[in-house]
């Protein structure tokens, strides 16, 4: 605990000053342009990958970057609705990683007496076998893995359409909707193209 008091610290006495016009802003509202859908992973980093900060991304996260399509609300679903229908976020993006201990899981599941609730989450990604993508040459050993985890992002993407708020959003033309492949080793995003069917370099991709 004493790391984390130590970063409070640093944070309230050489950060916090410096910024404080801009926190007393943020305690008012906030407005966000990018709601952020992403892995529990702690080597997911979003503000840092992105070199974004306060008030730039709401975020929502859960083992896999899993968003359920059920007729009962969950945390992701929920914070979808209030980010698309109250925050009016521009664009809804889908955040995958490689190694991603969820998808891992899902190529060997796990012991359901002894993890029953994480081996019911896994059924949602059931249909990223579905959408698995060719095996990349440069994911080496971890092809396998790899194209698991993309078929995932397409899949979950695929759900965070067929929600209402969302769907009615992207169809009013206030909503742009995106499915992203970090790598961690290298520190690339691949964003999924629908019209082409396959996922390209973000920073290769004509400027939006």
């Amino acid at each position: 605990m004493q790391r984390l008091i130590e970063g409070h610290k640093h944070f309230r006495e050489d950060i916090f000053p410096n910024r404080k016009d801009q926190f007393h802003l943020l305690a008012e509202s906030q407005s966000p342009r990018w709601l952020f859908i992403t892995c529990s992973d702690s080597r997911i980093v979003p503000d840092m990958i992105l070199q974004t900060g306060p008030g730039d991304l709401f975020i929502t996260r859960n083992a896999g970057n899993i968003i359920p399509v059920a007729t009962v609300e969950d945390g992701a679903t929920a914070t979808i609705e209030y980010a698309v229908e109250v925050l009016h976020v521009r664009h809804a993006i889908v955040c995958g990683h490689s190694d991603c201990g969820a998808l891992k899981a899902a190529l060997t599941r796990p012991d359901p007496a002894r993890m029953p609730l994480a081996s019911r989450w896994l059924a949602h990604v059931d249909e990223a076998f579905l959408y698995r993508q060719p095996l990349n040459p440069a994911d080496g050993e971890h092809a396998e893995l790899a194209s698991l985890i993309r078929g995932n992002v397409i899949a979950q993407l695929e759900n965070l359409k067929r929600q209402p708020s969302v769907a009615a959003a992207v169809e009013r033309g206030e909503l742009g909707v995106h499915g992203w492949y970090y790598d961690i080793l290298n520190g690339s995003i691949e964003e999924y193209l629908p019209q082409e069917g396959r996922f390209l370099p973000l920073l290769e991709l004509p400027k939006t």
